[in-house]
C-alpha cells in the first residue's frame, strides 16, 4: 500500500511536505516529533478530515479508520457508543473486557472521564477491520495501567486483522514498546524513517539525535 506525496500550506507557509512512502500490512508505524512538527496534520490528511493542497489520492485505500486526539461520546451508554461502529454484541463485550470498560457499559458515555472516553473510542474503532487504522495520541489521557492494556489491544488488533496501523505518539517509550517502524517528523518534513531499532537507537541525522537526547528514549 502506498502513501502518495502531498503537502499542506497555511497562509503561504508550508507546514507539511511529505514525500510519500510504502506501507506494509500487519505493521505498526509510530509517528514521532516535537509539537508543531506536522504529526497530527499528517494523520488528518490521511484520514480524509483535512484537505491537502492538491486533491490527489493520498492513500491507496478507502477503508481507513481514524481515532482523533479529541474523542467524541454520544449521549447514550458506553456499550451503545461502541456498537455504533458494528452490531456484533459479542465483539463489543470482548473489547470492553479487554480494555477494562465492562463495568461502565451502562454508564452514559458523555459522562466518562477523559481516559475512559479514549478507551471507549478505541474499542469503537476496533469493532471493524480496516486496511489502515490511524490513531492520534490514543493513550495520552490514560494512566499507566490502562495505557498498557490499550497497547496490548492495539498490537493484538493489528496482528489479528492484518491491517496497517499509524500511531501518532508523543511517547518515545510507547514507540519503543509497540512500533515496528518509526517516522520522525521535523518542521513539517519526514527526516528519518525505518525500523524502530534504526531510528530510535542508531539515528542518522543530527536533528533526530538531538530530539532523542532531549526527550529521552
Amino acid at each position: 500500500m502506498k502513501i502518495h506525496a502531498f503537502s499542506k500550506t497555511y497562509d503561504g507557509r508550508t507546514v507539511l511536505d511529505f514525500p510519500g512512502m510504502e506501507l506494509q500490512p500487519g505493521k505498526i508505524y509510530a509517528v514521532i516529533g516535537a509539537n508543531g512538527s506536522g504529526k497530527s496534520t499528517f494523520a488528518k490528511i490521511l484520514a480524509g478530515v483535512l484537505k491537502a493542497d492538491r486533491k490527489d489520492i493520498h492513500l491507496e485505500t478507502d477503508c481507513v479508520g481514524y481515532m482523533p486526539q479529541k474523542n467524541y461520546a454520544f449521549r447514550m451508554t458506553t456499550k451503545a457508543n461502541i456498537l455504533l461502529n458494528g452490531r456484533d454484541v459479542s465483539r463489543a463485550e470482548e473489547l470492553m473486557d479487554a480494555i477494562q470498560l465492562r463495568h461502565l457499559e451502562n454508564k452514559r458515555a458523555d459522562r466518562l472521564s477523559g481516559g475512559e472516553t479514549a478507551r471507549m473510542a478505541l474499542a469503537r474503532l476496533m469493532m471493524k477491520r480496516y486496511d489502515v487504522a490511524i490513531l492520534d495520541e490514543p493513550t495520552a489521557a490514560m494512566d499507566m495501567e490502562t495505557t498498557s492494556v490499550s497497547e496490548d489491544l492495539i498490537v493484538r488488533y493489528v496482528r489479528e486483522m492484518g491491517c496497517t496501523l499509524i500511531l501518532v505518539t508523543h511517547s518515545l517509550q510507547q514507540a519503543r514498546r509497540i512500533a515496528d517502524e518509526v517516522l520522525y517528523f521535523h518542521k513539517g518534513k519526514l527526516l528519518e524513517c525505518g525500523s524502530k531499532e534504526q531510528v530510535l537507537y542508531e539515528p542518522q541525522l543530527p536533528e533526530t539525535r538531538q530530539f532523542l537526547d532531549f526527550y529521552g528514549v
